[in-house]
Parts: structure tokens; C-alpha cells; sequence
């Protein structure tokens, strides 16, 4: 889709959100899609973003899927899990789960639009003690994705773990654990 590839390399999403504890400067969902806005016009796109409550060991996520459609149809998607917290101080169950929504939103459009968020901290992360392990920006899809792979139930189950992480098959430790699990429910691994 020659549209997503103009729109990729042509996208300024600026970091528009300000964490005055963490003392950075972020982007939102709501930056990325401004900022992509004109583009799509441009290219006679059109952007759509739904989300999927999918049920992982024993935790609820946010499966968010962004999709590009140019006008003969042609689409592009990409896909991002954010886990709902049981309690948020100050935080009715709406309002988490629409945090995760714009959380798993984001990191989807990031997929999809090539933003590289490497240097950014997350604009939730206010405590004193949060310590970013890793600077990557798939570090929290790698780890849902594990958690989805150890707690598959199935050959099928463990397939549908593979194919909704395209951006983590050459990664080490997903791989690994792929491979782990595999071993569980023997038969080639659909490797597209």
C-alpha cells in the first residue's frame, strides 16, 4: 500500500503532553492522530481504530487494532494489548479502562504509522519508584505477548499469539518462549 509508506515517511507527530514529574515531554493518541490527519486526506485514506476486551491467564486486556484504508480498498493494520489495572487511585472503571484503550490506541498507531517511541517514558508512570527496564517501545507487547503464549490452552490459541505480534518474531525471548509452549502443543508454527 504505497499510501501508508508516504504517510509513514511524511508523519511530524510532536510530543504535545507534559509529565511534570517525570519531567518529559510525550506524544498521546490523540497528537498521533491529529498529526496523521492531513496526511490521510491527502492520500484519500481513511483511519480506523476499534478495540476488544480479550481475556489473557487471568487478567482482562484492551486489544486495539488501527487500520488504514486507501480508496480501492487496500488496507494495513496493526494491533496493541494494554492490560486494565484492577485500581487506579482517583479512577472509576470507566475511566481505567479508557486509559488502556488510548494506551494499547497509541502503541498501535505507533506500529502501524512507523513512530519510533523508544526515548519515550509513559505519560502514566508518576511514581517515585518506576524504573523503565527496557527503553523499547514493543518491551510491553513483548511482555502481554509472553504472558498470552504461557497461558495458551491450545496448538490453535498459541497460533493466534504468533499471528497477533508480526512485530516481535525475530525478538529473542518471544521467540523462546514461542518455541517453549510449541513443545507443549507440538506442530509447525505458522510462520508467515
Amino acid at each position: 500500500m504505497k499510501e501508508l509508506a508516504i504517510i509513514q515517511s511524511r508523519l511530524k507527530a510532536p510530543k504535545g503532553q507534559y509529565n511534570s514529574f517525570g519531567k518529559y515531554k510525550y506524544r498521546s493518541c490523540e497528537d498521533i492522530v491529529e498529526a496523521v490527519k492531513p496526511l490521510l486526506a491527502e492520500q484519500g485514506c481513511a483511519l480506523m481504530m476499534s478495540d476488544e476486551l480479550v481475556f489473557v491467564g487471568d487478567r482482562y486486556y484492551i486489544k486495539a487494532t488501527v487500520t488504514i484504508q486507501n480508496a480501492a480498498g487496500e488496507q494495513a493494520q496493526c494491533t496493541a494489548l494494554a492490560r486494565e489495572e484492577e485500581e487506579k487511585k482517583g479512577m472509576d472503571a470507566s475511566q481505567i479502562t479508557g486509559t488502556a484503550s488510548s494506551y494499547a490506541r497509541k502503541y498501535a498507531l505507533n506500529g502501524l504509522l512507523a513512530i519510533d517511541d523508544t526515548k519515550d517514558a509513559d505519560a502514566l508512570n508518576t511514581s517515585a519508584d518506576y524504573t523503565k527496564k527496557e527503553p523499547d517501545a514493543l518491551a510491553d507487547e513483548r511482555a502481554m505477548a509472553i504472558q498470552e503464549a504461557r497461558g495458551a490452552k491450545s496448538r490453535e490459541s498459541l497460533e493466534d499469539v504468533w499471528n497477533n505480534h508480526p512485530a516481535l518474531r525475530d525478538d529473542e525471548r518471544f521467540n523462546a518462549v514461542m518455541q517453549e509452549m510449541g513443545k507443549k502443543y507440538p506442530k509447525s508454527l505458522n510462520k508467515k
